[in-house]
């Protein structure tokens, strides 16, 4: 009797560790629901995103993060992505919110390149010039989506082919889009592409975000970093004069941790054609290898976001358009520079700069890019 009641302590305790234990287990989940249909009918599906710590939402509408929500160092949970809650917003105006861009991310001069000997006239959508893709760029455009688990990853595969002609770009160009979620609260984006005829592609996503909390006020207290010793300035038109420029005792540096507001009212020809920071930022690390290349900090709440990636460049946008006019989640007014944007890329206007990283794109060759937004909490300074 003794023995047998020895047994029964020790399953006891056995059971409470499992029940301990399993409460401390993270649990990755991935789940598909419908939200909304396109103007002609097809149905829109929100793929939301679990692993314990991170809930993001992601839909196959322009291949959109919808949100992504975190904690805070006291355990306040928010939503760090400026945008909407709805279809019908995203699709009647949004510049860019969490969308995948392309076929070109970014701007080529006067909607125009030339390709071998010729000339190819692109959609114009930010006069003079082309921006992230033309009018019906990658983030207007519904994706095949499928979602998937597998050793502890969630995540959502988008495809989709972009024909030859589209937007003026030329090639049947074959795009495949994986978002994944790991145990270590990194975001993954890995970009793929083929096509059937030379062709340029520069792929990203614009995600704005705001790590205090999502958009209801400044960013201009967060703390930056990139790992750039210099820039590809631009012109009035943001369109970037083919020189790089180091950022060595300018308003651009950001080599170490700065307040993007603390230079950012300085007179100066750059930020003032940018109306802040609009400008691509020239990775110090070769490369076509994963790398950090930029870090963002929020004194208050501890959030902390590292972007690394494969690209040569890095966007950083201090949402220097935004004005108030868009109501978006929570009927949250997006005032100036409420959110800011980091966009790994190639450089821009790349096919008319001789001199930059090619761009171009064969047929038998793949393009493949990787972007890695890891968040973490840290305690106070």
């Amino acid at each position: 009797m003794k023995k047998m009641s020895v047994i029964m302590v020790g399953l006891l305790l056995i059971s409470i560790l499992a029940v301990g234990c399993s409460k401390d287990k993270k649990v990755a989940e991935v789940k598909k629901s419908p939200f909304g249909l396109m103007p002609d009918g097809r149905a829109v599906s929100l793929f939301t995103l679990t692993n314990g710590d991170l809930v993001v939402k992601i839909t196959n509408y322009g291949g959109t993060i919808v949100s992504i929500e975190m904690p805070d160092r006291h355990g306040k949970v928010d939503d760090i992505v400026v945008g909407y809650d709805n279809l019908k917003s995203f699709i009647r105006n949004s510049p860019y919110f969490g969308a995948i861009v392309g076929r070109y991310a970014n701007r080529i001069a006067n909607g125009k390149f030339w390709l071998d000997s010729v000339e190819y006239k692109l959609a114009i959508n930010d006069k003079p010039n082309t921006l992230h893709g033309g009018k019906v760029g990658f983030d207007k455009v519904l994706w095949d989506a499928q979602e998937f688990k597998k050793d502890g990853i969630v995540g959502v595969q988008l495809n989709y082919i972009s024909k030859d002609g589209e937007e003026g770009y030329p090639g049947n160009l074959s795009v495949k889009v994986i978002y994944s979620l790991n145990a270590d609260n990194e975001l993954k984006i890995n970009y793929e592409a083929t096509t059937d005829k030379k062709t340029v592609i520069n792929l990203s996503n614009h995600t704005y975000f705001n790590l205090l909390d999502g958009g209801k006020s400044s960013i201009l207290d967060h703390e930056l970093m990139i790992d750039a010793n210099s820039i590809t300035p631009i012109d009035s038109l943001l369109i970037p004069t083919g020189k790089i420029k180091s950022v060595k005792g300018t308003a651009m540096d950001f080599t170490s941790y700065k307040k993007i507001g603390k230079e950012i009212e300085k007179k100066t020809e750059q930020l003032e054609f940018g109306k802040g920071y609009d400008h691509n930022f020239v990775i110090s690390q070769p490369w076509g290898i994963l790398r950090p290349i930029a870090k963002v900090r929020e004194s208050k709440t501890g959030r902390v976001l590292e972007l690394s990636s494969t690209e040569p460049g890095l966007q950083f946008y201090s949402g220097n358009f935004l004005d108030g006019s868009i109501i978006g989640k929570n009927k949250t007014k997006y005032n100036f520079r409420n959110a800011f944007v980091l966009e790994p890329q190639h450089f821009p206007d790349s096919p008319n700069q001789l001199g930059f990283p090619s761009v171009v794109l064969e047929p038998g060759r793949r393009y493949q890019s990787t972007s890695v937004y890891s968040f973490r909490v840290e305690s106070r300074n």
